[in-house]
C-alpha cells in the first residue's frame, strides 16, 4: 500500500500545484502526446528485451505494488521450519528426508508451510540442496558453494527487469522532447493563425515534455527502485536459509543452526531470540521417526542414556557370577 500511496501523492502534488496556479486541467488532456510518449516507450521495451524478460518486467511492475513478501513473520516461520527439518534429520538420519524433498507438498514438515510451497525459487533452493545431502553427493563446504552460486544466479535474474525498467525511465524525458518538437512543428504550421490557436498548440507541445519527465521520475523510476529493493530482500532471505543449512550440516545443533541464521537477518526484520524460542517450543512439530524394516535409526547420546539405565551398562565387576555346582 505504501507504493500505491506514494504514486498517488506524486500525482496529487503535481496536479494540485498546477490547479493552485489557476491552471486549466483540461489543457493537460492531450491524447496525442500520451500516445507519442507511451507508444514509443512500449516500442523500446519490445526492441530491447526478449519475451521472457518482458514477462519479468510485467510481473515485477505488478509485484511492486503488493505487500513485501518477506517480513519478520516470514523469517520466523522459515526458521521454525528448518528447525523441524534439522530435528527430524537428527532423529531419523538424512536418508529419511528423501520423500520430503522429492514431494514437498506431501511432506509432513513442508506441507505445514504454504508460503514456502508457493515460493518456487526458495523451495527449489532448499529442496535441491537437501537432496544433494540425501544422496551423499556433496560435502557441507561444497553445499555452501552450490547454494551461494544458486542465490547469485537468482539475484542476477531479479536484477534484469530493474535494468530494463531503468532504461525505459532514462528514455522517457527524451521521448517527451520528441513529442514537444513535433508539437512545435505543428505550431509553426499555424503561425499565421490567431494567438489563441498558436497558444493552444504550444501548450500541447509542452505537455509532451511534461509527461516524459513526470513518468520518468514519478512512476517508472520509483517502480524500478522498489523492484530492486524487493529483489535484495529476497536475496537476503535465501542467504539466511543457506547459513542455517550449512551450519547444521557442518555439525551445529538444530537450535544453534537456526540461531546462526537469525543473527544474519537484517536488524529491521530480525525476530528476537525470545520470539524464535517461543515459536519453536510452542509450535514446532517434528514428525516421528519412520519405522522401516532393515533401517538403522541413529539416536543421540542423550536418548541412549535415557533408554539404558546406568546400572545395566556397568562393568563386569557388577555382573552376577554363575553358581558352580559340585
Amino acid at each position: 500500500m505504501l507504493a500505491v500511496l506514494g504514486i498517488v501523492v506524486v500525482f496529487l502534488a503535481v496536479l494540485g500545484g498546477f490547479l493552485m496556479e489557476q491552471g486549466n486541467p483540461w489543457v493537460l488532456m492531450q491524447p496525442a502526446e500520451l500516445l507519442i510518449v507511451g507508444g514509443a516507450a512500449a516500442g523500446i521495451i519490445l526492441v530491447a528485451n526478449p519475451p521472457a524478460l518482458i514477462r519479468k518486467m510485467v510481473r515485477g511492475a505488478r509485484d511492486a505494488f503488493r505487500e513485501p513478501p518477506y517480513g519478520r513473520q516470514v523469517f520466523l516461520l522459515h526458521l521454525r521450519m528448518l528447525y523441524e527439518v534439522f530435528g527430524y534429520v537428527q532423529r531419523a538420519g538424512i536418508v529419511a528426508l528423501e520423500a520430503d524433498v522429492e514431494k514437498p507438498e506431501k511432506s509432513a514438515i513442508f506441507s505445514r508451510y504454504p508460503g514456502f510451497l508457493n515460493d518456487p525459487e526458495t523451495r527449489a533452493l532448499v529442496c535441491d540442496s537437501l537432496r544433494m545431502m540425501v544422496i551423499g553427493a556433496t560435502t557441507p563446504q561444497e553445499l555452501d558453494q552450490l547454494m551461494d552460486l544458486d542465490i547469485d544466479v537468482q539475484r542476477r535474474g531479479h536484477h534484469e527487469p530493474v535494468v530494463a525498467l531503468g532504461t525505459v525511465a532514462d528514455a522517457l524525458p527524451g521521448l517527451g522532447i520528441v513529442a514537444a518538437v513535433l508539437g512545435v512543428v505543428i505550431t509553426m504550421q499555424a503561425i499565421g493563425g490567431s494567438p489563441e490557436t498558436v497558444g493552444q498548440k504550444v501548450a500541447a507541445a509542452l505537455v509532451g515534455t511534461f509527461l516524459g519527465i513526470l513518468l520518468c521520475y514519478g512512476l517508472v523510476g520509483p517502480v524500478a527502485a522498489r523492484l530492486e529493493t524487493m529483489g535484495e530482500v529476497q536475496t537476503q532471505f535465501q542467504q539466511v536459509l543457506r547459513i542455517a543449512l550449512v551450519a547444521f550440516f557442518r555439525g551445529a545443533s538444530p537450535i544453534l543452526a537456526v540461531e546462526y541464521a537469525r543473527r544474519s537477518i537484517p536488524v529491521e526484520l530480525r525476530p528476537s531470540f525470545v520470539a524464535m524460542e517461543t515459536a519453536i517450543r510452542r509450535d514446532a512439530k517434528i514428525p516421528p521417526t519412520p519405522k522401516m524394516a532393515g533401517l538403522t535409526v541413529p539416536v543421540t547420546q542423550s536418548e541412549l542414556e535415557r533408554a539404558v539405565p546406568p546400572e545395566e551398562t556397568a562393568g563386569d565387576g557388577n555382573q552376577p557370577q554363575p553358581v558352580q555346582t559340585p
